[in-house]
């Protein structure tokens, strides 16, 4: 049950035992990308920080996820479009190149040894009307954004794809994949070279507002703290000392499967152009191939929470989706299953700024890889006094109606809403 991803990084330390300072300039809560990225962009930019963490580096979804790092919102282009205007939608788009962008340089600037490869997203029509849909959406990303879509047809698919079961797929070839263990620790460190601590173990339990500004103290499982500022970043594992914030995030369980490593010509069949992959079903699959040739293949199998029963039971159907998407897989050895909480909003929309004093990034909706990371960079910047960096700030962040954080009842009306939209689509 222990992702793949953290059973082969090496840590780049051992927080667990480093004393809480009783003030800094910023307190980082939550030590996943969102934290550690403003750690580090904070404390680069003279800020003293310190990143508490309830659990260690990397626990939450930034090490549970697909490692893909891809383009485009999680409602749709066009659906962007309809909502926001065509002016809003083109810069909200942007912001996700701009994200890719942001981990390649972190990459190259410090020669991280992370497997970052930039080998293209596809997105795989489940149905034919979903393609005829994509076909609409490739045009208006060209148009409109000058992004440089391609489109593949049923009959040229397995250039793509070893798989029979699409109708189409739209490929944007700035994408990118790595692996999130080794990122997630290598920015944990690069936070500490550039002189913030790491406090891992050290659960935030209470919050408290000091005047009217952003001073808050921060009481923790191991030591108070006061600080400057407080940016949380702590996505579906949102607690109890953020309870506005909690109420406008719904953790959904988010599970994967992976292979054993794979035999060159099976993977060469499956992904030959090791695409980052996922389809447009609601009860999406994602695939991809990692670094040492195992096949990788997750999906929201159930809305569902991620503890060890619900994460066997679904990557049980995980199991057998990919057989049916990949029925050459059907001899290969599952060597990792295991589950991860996808923070979504109402509007699927991120979610970031400020509200009483406390400064918070949240609601990436399955693409929080990139998001979080940048979304870091920005954090650092609006509390280094420049509000205007955060694209979403305008964005309402409206309250999910007769939710106090406890997300079953949504999650069972969820999967019953967005199942009978896969079969009506």
């Amino acid at each position: 049950m222990h992702s793949y991803w953290l059973d082969t990084a090496t840590p780049s330390g051992d927080y667990t035992h480093t004393p809480v300072p009783k003030e800094v300039d910023v307190a980082v809560v939550g030590a996943g990308f969102t934290g550690l990225s403003t750690a580090y962009h904070a404390a680069r930019a003279g800020k003293s920080v310190a990143v508490l963490e309830t659990n260690t580096v990397n626990w939450g979804a930034s090490g549970r996820n697909g490692g893909m790092a891809t383009t485009g919102l999680a409602i749709g282009f066009r659906n962007a479009i309809k909502r926001y205007g065509e002016r809003r939608a083109i810069g909200y788009f942007r912001e996700y190149n701009e994200a890719i962008d942001l981990i390649e340089n972190i990459v190259q600037e410090h020669s991280l040894e992370v497997d970052y490869q930039r080998s293209g997203k596809m997105n795989l029509a489940w149905k034919a009307s979903h393609w005829e849909g994509m076909q609409k959406t490739a045009e208006a990303l060209k148009r409109l954004v000058g992004q440089p879509v391609e489109l593949v047809d049923r009959a040229g698919i397995h250039r793509e794809i070893g798989s029979d079961v699409y109708h189409g797929a739209m490929v944007d070839p700035l994408g990118a994949g790595m692996h999130v263990g080794k990122f997630g620790h290598e920015l944990g460190r690069l936070a500490i070279e550039a002189g913030a601590t790491i406090h891992e173990k050290a659960e935030v339990v209470d919050v408290e507002r000091i005047g009217s500004g952003t001073v808050h103290d921060l009481k923790t499982t191991r030591g108070d703290l006061r600080a400057g500022a407080v940016v949380l970043g702590t996505s579906g594992y949102t607690g109890k000392p953020f309870g506005w914030q909690r109420r406008r995030v719904i953790p959904v369980g988010s599970f994967i499967v992976v292979t054993e490593p794979l035999p060159q010509q099976l993977v060469d069949e499956l992904l030959p152009n090791r695409r980052m992959a996922s389809d447009s079903k609601n009860f999406i699959y994602y695939f991809r191939i990692t670094p040492d040739n195992r096949l990788l293949f997750g999906g929201r199998a159930r809305f569902a929470l991620s503890d060890p029963s619900q994460d066997r039971e679904s990557g049980e159907i995980l199991k057998k989706a990919m057989h049916h998407v990949f029925p050459q897989t059907r001899d290969a050895r599952i060597d990792y299953m295991w589950g991860g909480l996808v923070d979504i909003s109402m509007d699927q929309m991120v979610h970031a700024g400020e509200h009483q004093g406390l400064f918070y990034s949240l609601n990436y909706s399955g693409h929080g890889v990139q998001m979080a990371t940048y979304m870091g960079k920005v954090m650092a910047e609006v509390v280094s006094g420049r509000p205007e960096a955060n694209i979403w700030r305008d964005l309402k962040n409206p309250w999910i109606p007769g939710y106090f954080g406890n997300p079953w009842l949504h999650l069972r009306a969820g999967g019953a809403w967005y199942g009978l939209q896969d079969k009506l689509s």
